[in-house]
C-alpha cells in the first residue's frame, strides 16, 4: 500500500542485540492483563485498546518500539499500526511469549560469547539468528565458509536449526557447498534434516550429485539421505550425477 510504513520482525535470539542497540526502547506486551502480570517481560508496559491512543500520541516517534503477544500474530497488527503512525523503529517478536517459553536455555539476557559476538559484528549480523544477504543466517555463512568454531558456537547458543534462506536452503546445503564431509556430519548430527527440499524441490544430495562432489554424496548417503526424492521436474539425484564417481554411488545396488 502506498505510504504504508514497515516494521521489523525479531526472533528470540535477536533480542539481546536489539536491546543492546536500543537501550531507550519501549517494550509493549499486547496480551491480557493477567498474562502480563504473571510473566510479562521486565520493564514491559501492557498495550491495549484503552491506552493505544495515549501511546501513539504521547510517545516520541523516534523512540524504538518492541511489541510481543502470545504467538506473534496480534503483535504484527500492533506493530503495523505504530509504523503507519510514523514511528521509525518498530519491531515485533516472532512467536511471542510462546517462543520465549520454548527457549529456556537461551532467554533474553543470556550473553553471547565475545568471540561469537565479534564474528557476528564483523559479518554484519544483528544477532545469532540475524539475517544477511539473500536472507542467509550466521549458521549458513559459517557453514559455507567452513568456519567450524563459529558453527559450534552458534549451535551451542541454540540458534534456529530449520531456518531457510530466500532460496529455501538450510545451513546443511551451505555445508555441502563448502564441500567438507566433517561439516556436513556436524550439522546433520545437530538435527538439520537431510532430505529438506528447497524452493525448486532440490535436496542437498541432488546438489552434491550435480556438482560432482562425490565425497559429500557418499557422506549424505551414509547418513541416510534419500536418493529417490524427485524435483519439481521429476529428476532424482541419480539423474543429476555429474561425474562417474557420483553415478556409481547413486546407482541402485
Amino acid at each position: 500500500m502506498n505510504g504504508q510504513r514497515t516494521f521489523r520482525r525479531l526472533t528470540v535470539h535477536e533480542l539481546d542485540a536489539w536491546f543492546g542497540q536500543h537501550p531507550d526502547s519501549l517494550l509493549l506486551d499486547a496480551r491480557d492483563a493477567a498474562s502480563h502480570a504473571r510473566d510479562g517481560l521486565p520493564g514491559s508496559l501492557r498495550l491495549s485498546r484503552e491506552n493505544q491512543d495515549a501511546l501513539l500520541l504521547k510517545t516520541a516517534r523516534k523512540r524504538p518500539i518492541l511489541i510481543y503477544c502470545y504467538h506473534g500474530r496480534a503483535s504484527q497488527t500492533w506493530a503495523r499500526m505504530f509504523a503507519d503512525f510514523g514511528f521509525t523503529e518498530v519491531c515485533d517478536l516472532i512467536g511471542g511469549q510462546t517462543a520465549l517459553a520454548a527457549n529456556p536455555a537461551n532467554p533474553p539476557g543470556q550473553p553471547i560469547p565475545p568471540e561469537l559476538a565479534n564474528w557476528l559484528a564483523h559479518q554484519g549480523f544483528a544477532g545469532p539468528d540475524g539475517r544477511g544477504a539473500h536472507e542467509n543466517t550466521p549458521l549458513m555463512v559459517a557453514a559455507w565458509r567452513g568456519t567450524h568454531d563459529m558453527v559450534d558456537a552458534l549451535l551451542a547458543h541454540g540458534v534456529i536449526l530449520n531456518a531457510v534462506n530466500a532460496d529455501g536452503n538450510t545451513a546443511l546445503w551451505f555445508a555441502c557447498v563448502h564441500g567438507e564431509p566433517a561439516g556436513v556430519e556436524r550439522l546433520a548430527g545437530a538435527g538439520l534434516p537431510l532430505d529438506h527440499t528447497n524452493a525448486t524441490g532440490a535436496t542437498c544430495l541432488m546438489y552434491a550429485a550435480s556438482s560432482g562432489k562425490h565425497d559429500i554424496v557418499r557422506t549424505l548417503l551414509a547418513l541416510g539421505a534419500d536418493p529417490l526424492i524427485r524435483t519439481q521436474d521429476d529428476f532424482t539425484a541419480l539423474d543429476m550425477a555429474a561425474t562417474l564417481e557420483c553415478l556409481e554411488l547413486l546407482r541402485p545396488r
